[in-house]
This record gives structure tokens, C-alpha cells and sequence, in this order.
């Protein structure tokens, strides 16, 4: 099987796999609101800067076979530990299950999916990025409709817990796959199996000040990912005043990320590769920050109401949520790792999972400490819709700082895999 074949397929797993767990991560902040999300956040945060110098020993000292497969096996085996605790949910209380397993999903997401994307760029030529990369995130975007698609068909006949096996055996198959893909790789190029990444264990933290591409990424993350945050709580909040028990809001959750990865898909297959292919990968990151702007601009002018969708009552909020979420994942992610590819291998590795983990749980702190901050003011959700706009603008002046970054390595001829 080709090598983009073999990646999308993959990535087809660990999405399906991650996005079983969203919707049951989600339905504990929403079961609780807004008001503790600041605890969710601050406490992976916190955690996340623990584990960047864990990461950091572990790419400098084992082949990226060991840590793919140390990596996903771990947490395969954390998913079964869970079941049991989810099935006492209500014994243990929602809001201490909910700041453990907030921030466990969080901790899979540095060590699966952008350990993915890390290795992703380290197969393929920045060239051949550009058309192999929205190609292989269309795979993902498969999975992760096939996902939450999947846990809204069963979780009302299996409930919560099982839905955590399920999970760990997606996460198995990726793995399986991806050891395949290393060993083609391997045969292909010549490069040693048992070679690790090496560097300083640091250098993650330290290249965000030093690299102005890093710099700008990290300012893009604290953006971006304000916005969504923004709009997640107050989503939240709407969430525990209208959706009652675990099973609908697992099947609320599971409805949105539906939504998302049907719009991401959509614009994977007509949109971004053509985009990134034509103009360059900076327009990835550029429109979708345009797009936020207009997103925000219909809630300041409609607020938080309700209106009816094929015969559903929609909140303007989760319209929102579903349509950023999308362009985020349809057309920002690609984007940003087709840029990665021109950066040093050891950039790809640590400097992007600092910047995509700890600084994304920074702006979420801020984030969310913010909204706590205006909620108790009074601020209404379009006051801080109003503030997101801004937020917004910022950001696309930064996607197009990061894109003609100074430190980026000139664009490589396609590599002989795709």
C-alpha cells in the first residue's frame, strides 16, 4: 500500500479513536458548566509543563518505533483502567472524574495525535507535504466522523464506559499501521531503525523564544485556540442548562463533532489542497482566522438564540463551535504541518508538541479565567463575542508572520514516497 494511503488509514484509527473519547470528555464539562472548566484547564496546564521535559527524555533517547509504540500501548491500557471508573461515575462525582479524565485526555492528545503529526512530518518533504497532508488529514476527518458517529449509535445501548474499549482497540490498530509505514520508510531511504531523534531534552521550551516561526505558532495557538476555548464555555453553559443526564450530552457532544469533521471533511476534499497546492500553506493559516471574524460577527448580531435546523433546535453558539472547530481541523491543521516540514527534525518533534500542549493549555487557562472573570461582571456573549473579534483580526496578521517566517528552510523537492 502506498505510503499516503498507509498514513490517512492510520490516522483514520487514531482519530476514530480520539474522538470516541471527546464526547465523554465533553459531557463532564458539560454537566458541571463553565464554572469549572478553569479547574479542567489550570490543572492540565499544570500538568502539561510537567510532562514537556518527560517528552523531551523520551524523544532524546528511544527511536520514534519504541516511542510510538510505548506511547500509544500506555494509553491503550489507560482506557481499560478507566472503565470501572467511569461506571461509578456517579459514586466518584462528575467534577473530580471530570478534572482526571479532562486532564488524561489532554495528556493523550500530546503523546497520540501530535506525535502523529510529528512523525508525519518527518517522513514527507515539505513539497510533497503540501498535496500528501490534507490528503492524509481527509483520512483522519473520516475517523473522527466514523467516531462520534459511532458513540451516538451505541452509547445509548452500551452506555459511557464501554465506549472506552472501543477506543483502545482504534488506538491499536493506528499503531499497527504506523509500524508498517515506519518500516516502508525505513526500506525506502535507508535511514537506521534504531536511530533516535537525540537533542537536548529542553528544546521545545527554549526554540519558542529563539525560532521567530515558533514564536509565531505560539502566538497563533494563544489565538486560535482563545476563540474556540471562548466559545466552548459558553456552549458549556448552555449545555447544563438545557441537556439533561450523561447520555444526552454524550450525544450532544457527539453531535457537534459530527458536524465538524463533516465540515472539515468537505473542505479537505474541495478546498484546502487546492489552496495549499496554488498559494502556499500561509493561506491556510490566514483564512480561517478571516473566517472566525465573520463566525463571530453572526453571534455579536444574533446572540446566543435558538433556531430550528431539519427539525432541530440549534443554539447560534454550537454553530459556532461546529464551524471553527472545522476550518480549524479542515484547513489550519494541514496547513501548519505542511510548515513544520521546514523546520529542523528536532523543531518537529519537540518545539511543536511544547507549542501544541503546553502553550495550547496556557490559552486555555487564559482564556477561560477570562470568561469566568466577565461572567461574574455581567458581560453577555456577545460582549465577549465582541472581544473575540478582535482576537481574530490578530490572528491573521500572525498566519501570515509565521508563514513567511525568516528561520523556515526553502521549500524541498517531493520525496520519492509519494
Amino acid at each position: 500500500m502506498a505510503p499516503i494511503a498507509l498514513a490517512a488509514l492510520a490516522f483514520f484509527f487514531v482519530l476514530a479513536s480520539y474522538y470516541i473519547l471527546r464526547p465523554v470528555r465533553d459531557q463532564l464539562s458539560g454537566a458541571v458548566g463553565s464554572s469549572a472548566l478553569p479547574l479542567f484547564f489550570g490543572v492540565t496546564f499544570i500538568v502539561m509543563l510537567l510532562l514537556t521535559p518527560v517528552f523531551g527524555i523520551l524523544v532524546v533517547r528511544f527511536p520514534r518505533k519504541r516511542l510510538l509504540s510505548w506511547s500509544y500501548g500506555f494509553f491503550m491500557l489507560c482506557l481499560c483502567v478507566f472503565v470501572p471508573a467511569f461506571l461509578a461515575q456517579d459514586r466518584i462525582g462528575t467534577k473530580l472524574l471530570g478534572t482526571i479524565f479532562y486532564v488524561w485526555v489532554s495528556v493523550f492528545n500530546l503523546f497520540v495525535v501530535s506525535l502523529f503529526w510529528s512523525f508525519m512530518a518527518d517522513i514527507f518533504s515539505s513539497e510533497s507535504a503540501r498535496s500528501a497532508f490534507p490528503l492524509i488529514a481527509l483520512g483522519g476527518m473520516a475517523g473522527a466522523v466514523f467516531g462520534p458517529a459511532l458513540t451516538r449509535l451505541l452509547v445509548s445501548i452500551l452506555g459511557v464506559a464501554p465506549l472506552l474499549v472501543l477506543s483502545a482497540l482504534m488506538l491499536g490498530a493506528a499503531l499497527g499501521v504506523l509500524l508498517k509505514l515506519s518500516v516502508q520508510h525505513e526500506q525506502r531511504t535507508g535511514t537506521a531503525s534504531d536511530e533516535a531523534i537525540g537533542g537536548s531534552l529542553w528544546a521545545g521550551i527554549r526554540e519558542v523564544w529563539l525560532r521567530p516561526f515558533l514564536f509565531y505558532m505560539a502566538i497563533l495557538m494563544l489565538l486560535g485556540d482563545g476563540i474556540g476555548t471562548l466559545v466552548y464555555a459558553l456552549v458549556a453553559d448552555y449545555v447544563k442548562a438545557h441537556v439533561v443526564g450523561s447520555v444526552a450530552r454524550t450525544a450532544f457532544y457527539a453531535d457537534i463533532d459530527l458536524a465538524v469533521n463533516i465540515t472539515g471533511a468537505l473542505l479537505q476534499l474541495t478546498l484546502t489542497r487546492w489552496l495549499l497546492i496554488r498559494f502556499g500553506a500561509t493561506w491556510g493559516l490566514f483564512l480561517p482566522a478571516l473566517v472566525n471574524v465573520i463566525l463571530l460577527l453572526i453571534v455579536i448580531s444574533f446572540g446566543a438564540g435558538q433556531f430550528e435546523l431539519f427539525g432541530y433546535v440549534v443554539s447560534w453558539l454550537a454553530v459556532m463551535l461546529g464551524a471553527s472547530r472545522g476550518f480549524a481541523y479542515g484547513m489550519t491543521k494541514p496547513a501548519t504541518d505542511a510548515l513544520y516540514t521546514r523546520v529542523p527534525r528536532e523543531t518537529r518533534y519537540k518545539g511543536k508538541n511544547f507549542v501544541e500542549t503546553a502553550i495550547w493549555r496556557l490559552g486555555d487557562l487564559i482564556v477561560i479565567s477570562g470568561v469566568s472573570g466577565l461572567g461574574k461582571l455581567g458581560v453577555s456573549a456577545v460582549g465577549m463575542a465582541s472581544v473575540g473579534v478582535v482576537m481574530s483580526g490578530v490572528a491573521a496578521w500572525f498566519a501570515r508572520k509565521a508563514g513567511n517566517s525568516p528561520d523556515l528552510l526553502p521549500e524541498s523537492t517531493p520525496a520519492p514516497e509519494t
